[in-house]
């Protein structure tokens, strides 16, 4: 199989290539505006077959998906129907250019939509590629506050890639426990930490207490489902002889996953909505808040039907793996593939993991990183506890968000509104990575990192080990409001011997980056989108206890922002005060 997979390859490369010469998929002409009309509500569902309360939009979970075209304007009326909490939609890997007040941020860009309150988002999609929503106050992504959003080039204009037909795929992980408990659990002495999911969820469909792949396993309870169910397994139909363009988002709050098919190789070509130089792999590793496509052929045995399997990695694999089919047509769903599912790689083999991360790089024709950089900031991440309670901290600093937005305060020149001391750009250089923080100097705080608009930003993120001894996992970093170039991973501290390592040739565009544990990851990008932007570990719990920081930049250009993303907090009594301009 590898071998047909290589001899296909030159064919392909040449119209890939030939495709970004020409363009293809860049174009501000016949633009549209598409009208989305949502509510947020609970509502029971029976997600992996036991039924439980999940967030929904509509009556649908996971969410609407919104499809667009590159340049439309997308506008979503969402009104929220949840009887006791506020509620926010963050469309993630949208730049939000011109219109920061749409990203979707609680306290940094917006107020909480109050229960009964509607709230018009509107913006523009400018880049073809996969994205995602998903909820951004407290943890109610892990509710089920998520769908799909996809972007596909210009009308009239093509991807650089041909495929016969497309399978979008949403990764999430799932609870029993209620997203209430276990907020209450993470800010609890002692903590009671979440524990790992229940379930691996395939656009909003698993399988707790039983397994379709139950034939394999005399220990497994086989699935009795007719189909209909909300677990019943969402199908992959495909047709022999034919290429099928797979649309991976991973929107899960805590796993790190494995996607393979049976008899498959993928061949990547998209990741976090920017092309990358097409390579072949058997499976690949996907963190939390990353999107990628894959290209397979349906070269293999017509007769038969292959597995889909999703399992965990980086972290002790206490989940089954999500599972389903790759069915050839016309072939029953009914027909079992022959051999078991594919076998996840161990949770903990990290050199595979970094080997198929390292291999992402940026397709020929894309855009190439500032040779320099005019700022450098260099971020620890630790563990610690904080007057009894585990914190997550950046450089001795865990996040707590205030309560008055800071893009309003900001422009506004409100600034008693949070702390106006920017938070340390480095940490000691003296630092022991692979032992357990002390704990002495960290605080709670919710200072800015302000940059001059065009300033080329330099990130250096550095994992270490966490309270308990020999201990570090991995995080993945989403920034809002931003692409930046990945320029490289290393195992250890950063140093400046690293610095002839880093890729300035052609690094990956993405906005969302995974660190390894006790290793460092640098990025690079220019401070040229107005606004205030979250950058932190989109892993849902590690927010929560104030895993993140706060960007801004050039907001005195940011124009007028809707009263209603500012009616809370000391924006609410400038607005009383003066209803024109707070």
């Amino acid at each position: 199989m590898l071998e047909m997979g290589k001899a296909r390859e030159p064919n392909f490369l040449v119209l890939f290539f030939f495709g970004l010469i020409l363009g293809f998929g860049i174009s501000s002409e016949g633009s549209q505006i598409r009208h989305y009309k949502w509510e947020v509500e609970y509502m029971f569902w029976a997600p992996d077959c036991n039924e439980n309360i999940v967030m929904g939009i509509n009556g649908q979970f996971p969410g609407p998906t919104i499809r667009a075209n590159a340049g439309d304007t997308v506008v979503v009326e969402l009104t929220n129907k949840l009887h006791t909490e506020g509620v926010v939609i963050h469309w993630h890997g949208i730049l939000q250019r011109g219109t920061p007040w749409a990203d979707g941020t609680a306290s940094i860009s917006q107020c909480a939509i109050n229960p009964g309150e509607t709230f018009f988002y509107n913006f523009t999609v400018d880049n073809p590629g996969t994205f995602f929503y998903h909820g951004h106050l407290g943890m109610q992504r892990s509710a089920g506050l998520y769908g799909s959003l996809i972007v596909d080039p210009p009308q009239g204009k093509k991807e650089p890639f041909h495929y016969d037909g497309e399978i979008n795929l949403l990764l999430s992980d799932w609870w029993h426990q209620s997203i209430h408990k276990q907020e209450v659990g993470l800010s609890s002495k002692p903590i009671r930490w979440i524990g790992e999911p229940q379930t691996i969820l395939l656009n909003g469909r698993g399988q707790f207490d039983c397994s379709i792949a139950a034939k394999y396993d005399s220990n497994l309870e086989p699935c009795k489902l007719k189909g209909s169910e909300p677990c019943a397994p969402y199908i992959f139909h495909v047709s022999p002889k034919k290429t099928y363009r797979i649309r991976i988002a991973s929107t899960t709050a805590l796993a790190a996953l494995n996607f393979a098919i049976g008899n498959h190789q993928l061949l990547v070509v998209e990741a976090d909505g920017n092309y990358v130089q097409p390579f072949y792999t058997s499976d690949i590793d996907i963190y939390s808040g990353e999107s990628y496509s894959v290209l397979i052929t349906t070269d293999q045995n017509p007769s038969e039907n292959y597995w889909v399997s999703v399992g965990t990695r980086a972290r002790h694999p206490n989940t089954p793996p999500g599972l389903t089919l790759l069915n050839y047509l016309p072939n029953s769903v009914s027909k079992l593939p022959t051999s078991p599912p594919p076998e996840t790689p161990a949770w903990d083999d990290f050199d595979r993991s970094k080997n198929f991360t390292y291999r992402i790089t940026a397709a020929m024709g894309s855009p190439k990183p500032p040779v320099k950089f005019n700022r450098r900031i260099f971020l620890l991440n630790t563990q610690n506890v904080i007057s009894g309670y585990v914190k997550w901290a950046i450089n001795d600093v865990s996040l707590a968000l205030p309560p008055t937005p800071y893009l309003g305060a900001m422009k506004y020149n409100l600034l008693h509104a949070f702390d106006q001391n920017p938070p340390p750009e480095v940490f000691p250089e003296d630092y022991d990575i692979d032992t357990p923080p002390t704990n002495e100097k960290t605080r709670i705080g919710n200072g800015v990192y302000q940059f001059k608009i065009g300033e080329v930003v330099d990130v250096i993120l550095q994992n270490a080990n966490m309270m308990k001894e020999n201990l570090s996992e991995t995080h993945p970093w989403h920034l809002h409001g931003h692409d930046f170039w990945v320029l490289g991973y290393g195992d250890g501290k950063f140093s400046a011997e690293e610095e002839s390592s880093l890729n300035l040739k052609n690094p990956p565009l993405k906005n969302t980056v995974v660190i390894f544990p006790y290793g460092w990851t640098a990025i690079r990008f220019v401070a040229d989108n107005p606004g205030v932007w979250a950058f932190h570990c989109h892993i849902e719990p590690h927010l929560h206890m104030g895993m993140g920081v706060v960007f801004a930049e050039g907001v005195d250009k940011v124009g007028r922002i809707p009263t209603k993303a500012l009616a809370c907090g000391v924006t609410a009594k400038s607005l009383i005060n003066n209803p024109k301009n707070p």
